[in-house]
């Protein structure tokens, strides 16, 4: 009982400790951006931490963070082994071939009518069909390894990203068009020098909601079917074997691939529209 009350006065000095940084005379300097995500992030696993101790919950509900830590340490190799499979072979290259079909397709549906009006509903429909139902057929199309895998997060990663950026080749406006036509540019010189440009906002935003959609479809395509690695086939057999530490050593490994990945298109984004009014104002 001692170490639940502990949790819940660090709780309650944490939490007065980032409103009053949030909100006090150090609110906008640029050390408070980290520290109170910091601070919230660390006191949530010393709460429970904490709370599984005190309360003596049962490592088959849920493992303690030293728990998952320590399973962490001493399954490296597999964990590696299995974010190799799934993340760099499964995730990023259905990722890199999903959204560069998207970006070049988009520059089709933007040059033709009849593509935006026929291709686009359909690609929200085929978008709206769940993974559950998708992943076993292409599984069973595209064999066990790696490939199927790939082929699940193309789906899946591959409307966002065309429906991002053909709003974003519609962004320049008429008047901007009208004087690239006037300088004489030709439809791809206003292409690459205009429209473009102009959607790459829009063109990193779905490319960012691909990031999470393109490692939650290899995971998930892995239940149905898999060679004996990769995140899901271990949170499969881990969950049977009611081994939960494992589970979250992969959970964990999953977070951070995917966090590290959102942020790198983040990174490049901030690079490539430095000129955006979004990215001025984060200077």
């Amino acid at each position: 009982m001692i170490l639940v009350l502990l949790a819940f006065t660090i709780w309650g000095a944490a939490w007065w400790l980032n409103v009053w940084l949030s909100t006090g005379p150090l609110a906008d300097h640029p050390a408070t951006r980290f520290a109170v995500p910091a601070i919230f992030g660390l006191t949530l696993l010393v709460v429970w931490e904490l709370l599984v101790r005190g309360l003596e919950v049962p490592l088959v509900i849920l493992p303690a963070p030293t728990v998952i830590a320590a399973t962490i340490a001493q399954e490296i190799p597999t964990l590696w082994a299995d974010f190799v499979q799934t993340f760099v072979k499964g995730a990023l290259s259905g990722y890199v071939i999903g959204c560069t079909a998207a970006i070049l397709t988009a520059v089709l549906v933007d040059r033709s009518d009849f593509l935006r009006r026929g291709l686009l509903p359909v690609g929200n429909f085929i978008a709206a069909l769940p993974i559950v139902g998708t992943a076993p057929i292409l599984v069973a199309w595209y064999g066990f390894d790696w490939e199927s895998k790939a082929a699940v997060v193309v789906v899946m990663v591959f409307f966002p990203v065309l429906v991002n950026t053909v709003a974003g080749l519609r962004e320049a406006s008429a008047m901007q068009r009208d004087l690239m036509r006037t300088y004489g540019a030709s439809w791809g010189q206003g292409l690459l020098k205009l429209r473009l440009p102009a959607a790459m906002p829009f063109v990193f935003n779905g490319l960012k909601i691909a990031t999470t959609l393109a490692l939650i479809g290899a995971i998930v395509a892995e239940f149905f079917g898999s060679p004996t690695v990769g995140m899901g086939f271990r949170i499969s057999i881990s969950v049977g074997q009611l081994a939960l530490d494992m589970v979250w050593a992969e959970i964990v490994v999953a977070a951070l691939a995917g966090s590290a990945f959102y942020g790198a298109v983040a990174l490049i984004e901030r690079a490539v529209t430095f000129w955006h009014p979004s990215q001025r104002s984060r200077a």
